[in-house]
């Protein structure tokens, strides 16, 4: 009896033995985690972490997740140009009017592919008149106040933007 416990003891021990080598010697061979650029969450953060004002990464910070609220203008909910809006009079010191389509009207245009920071963007997602404004930041990736999922860092080479992209460019002065 002694013999068969002292080998159920052995075996235990070996079973315990071999798995705390296979998990240190798992961890030792590990590479180290990093966010792949392949990922949409990955290219959104880098987007952020290039941005050169540091007063807007921590504005956008500070609103994303905000729920979507038609005319809102606070942390309880806000829209699309709501969000524009308290974003360029915050970081920019810039007034524009409440609505995505009067917004429009007050940017100097330019070409998608030569925006900077802190210029605007404009949707139309219901035909030909404007009804939507993010800020563009880098990358390719620009914030707004989505329907579905509140304030968000976003890609604007996705094809529901792309389609539908109407105006781009800078505040006037």
């Amino acid at each position: 009896m002694n013999i068969l416990n002292l080998r159920r003891q052995d075996s235990l021990h070996l079973v315990i033995t071999m798995a705390a080598l296979v998990f240190l010697s798992s961890c030792g061979s590990r590479r180290p985690a990093s966010y792949s650029n392949s990922t949409k969450a990955a290219k959104a953060a880098e987007a952020m972490a290039d941005l050169k004002s540091k007063s807007l990464y921590k504005f956008i910070t500070d609103w994303t997740g905000v729920r979507y609220k038609l005319g809102g203008l606070d942390k309880r909910g806000i829209d699309c140009s709501g969000f524009a809006l308290l974003l360029n009079r915050e970081i920019y010191g810039l007034e524009l009017p409440r609505r995505s389509r009067d917004q429009a009207e007050v940017i100097k245009d330019k070409n998608p592919g030569q925006l900077k920071e802190g210029d605007l963007v404009f949707f139309s997602f219901g035909g030909n008149e404007i009804d939507h404004v993010g800020v563009y930041l880098n990358h390719g990736f620009f914030v707004h106040a989505s329907t579905t999922r509140g304030v968000i860092v976003d890609d604007m080479s996705l094809p529901a933007y792309q389609n539908v992209l109407k105006k781009a460019g800078p505040v006037k002065n």
